[in-house]
């Protein structure tokens, strides 16, 4: 080749890469100048092969999106922006995926923009135990929400409540233990004024075997209820207000006050058992800097004068004197996201917390206020309880649809088949334990219903 056709041929290669440069995507492109873009995850029980539902809000239209692992794109073609700022996708979970909440870099091209997306994978664990459980279910009526068993009256108390506000459909329920019959059903009065017809719909409930009663939570209207044990009539109904968000309820008999939780707020309310009147309440203070211990689940010990809840807004325990109505003290639990259920042991001083945002058990020694167990149970554990008798936890896994039975060492002993959306447990202190759940419908087989559940004797 001659110089000159070598010349011609420098020169040529030389403008076509100026002409590429001069097209050039530039690194720092233009920006998104206000982004205001989330997204958020959808699935009952996302776990390992299993997909989930991906869903962005508050993109700018026409926006390019790839959704990145690590160094991997998880979306084959990026993603396109609708026309109202919003995209969906299924995302499917690589089988080898290892249980936890993963960091999936959400970004966005013309304009450019990222956010984080933090992907649950739930664990998953197959059913067994079953031969070692009897069992025995009935199906009650829709929305079923929390129990409560009474030795005095030999009764299991549940509540229910159908939909959200206005909610005029909710049922306080007096059932026989053996048989899971219903005895008596009453439906809450009208809310007076209330838009909609709603009811006092009725949701956490206690027992009260000292007076015959029988506490609920109206947290619909902020508010708590007490009806008679003997035949569910209304004894005295608080004012709207009483109670922000009212959780949980629990009566301390051999104290005489009631103890019921403010989620959302930073307190415990509490009641005089037999006059009704309010007490000073429980401040709960967070020893998380700038953080607000935000009560749930509520369990005492009535032999010790302890009273347990957990923070749904902080990864904390709380242990309160109920005679004084002080806390003694703040467990730091770890790892715990959303814990709302909790249960206890009192032969072991020990706590059992379920966290629904990490799908554990965590087993909790009160004195050192050490985590000596980290139990995996399944998606969206929700609540548990404690049989004394057995020495075993149960907790119920709303997204697994599963009731997981643990035992004092942390080895799960059973896992049941919870039905449809495993709401609430709660232990008789005899043995047994009575689970309710939730339905998809009214068509659903294994929904509404409740199921006594103990361990085979040999």
């Amino acid at each position: 080749m001659s110089f000159h056709s070598s010349l011609r041929l420098t020169t040529l290669a030389a403008g076509l890469l100026l002409a590429v440069a001069a097209h050039a995507q530039p690194v720092f492109d233009q920006p998104a100048s206000v982004f205001k873009g989330t997204v958020v995850s959808r699935g009952e029980n996302v776990v390992p092969g299993s997909s989930a539902d991906v869903i962005g809000r508050g993109f700018v239209p026409g926006q390019q999106v790839s959704l990145v692992r690590g160094e991997t794109v998880l979306n084959a073609q990026p993603l396109t922006v609708d026309a109202e700022g919003n995209f969906k996708t299924q995302l499917q979970i690589p089988a080898d995926a290892v249980p936890g909440t993963h960091p999936v870099v959400v970004r966005a091209s013309q304009p450019a923009a990222a956010t984080v997306l933090n992907l649950r994978v739930s664990p998953q664990l197959p059913l067994s135990g079953q031969a070692q459980f009897a069992s025995q279910s009935n199906k009650l009526v829709p929305g079923l929400y929390q129990s409560a068993y009474s030795a005095a009256s030999n009764a299991v108390f549940v509540t229910s409540a159908v939909g959200r506000p206005p909610v005029t459909q909710s049922q306080l329920l007096k059932v026989d233990p053996r048989s899971l019959k219903v005895v008596k059903a009453i439906t809450p009065a009208l809310v007076p004024d209330a838009k909609g017809g709603s009811v006092y719909a009725v949701y956490g409930v206690g027992v009260d075997d000292a007076n015959g009663n029988v506490w609920v939570t109206n947290t619909r209207q902020d508010s708590v209820a007490v009806y008679r044990q003997s035949d569910l009539s209304l004894v005295h109904q608080f004012p709207v207000g009483t109670v922000p968000h009212a959780r949980d309820v629990v009566v301390d008999a051999k104290r005489g006050k009631v103890f019921a939780s403010a989620a959302g707020e930073d307190h415990l309310s509490v009641f005089d058992a037999k006059t009704f009147k309010a007490l000073e309440p429980i401040t709960l203070a967070s020893g998380e800097d700038d953080e607000k211990f935000v009560p749930m689940s509520l369990v005492l010990d009535e032999a010790s004068g302890k009273l347990f809840t957990v923070s749904i807004g902080t990864p904390e325990a709380a242990v309160i004197d109920v005679a004084t109505g002080k806390v003694d003290k703040v467990i730091a639990l770890g790892n715990a996201i959303s814990a709302s259920g909790v249960a206890f042991d009192a032969q072991q001083n020990q706590l059992y917390v379920a966290s629904q945002g990490t799908d554990n058990l965590l087993i909790v020694d009160v004195a050192s206020g050490k985590v000596v167990h980290d139990v995996p149970v399944g998606a969206g554990a929700l609540n548990v309880a404690f049989d004394p008798k057995a020495g075993l936890a149960y907790v119920t896994n709303r997204g697994a649809g599963t009731v997981t039975v643990v035992d004092r060492s942390g080895k799960v002993v059973g896992n049941l088949d919870g039905g449809t959306f495993p709401n609430h447990v709660r232990a008789d202190g005899k043995g047994s334990v009575f689970a309710v759940n939730k339905s998809r419908g009214t068509d659903d087989a294994k929904g509404d219903r409740i199921t006594r559940i103990a361990l085979r004797q040999p």
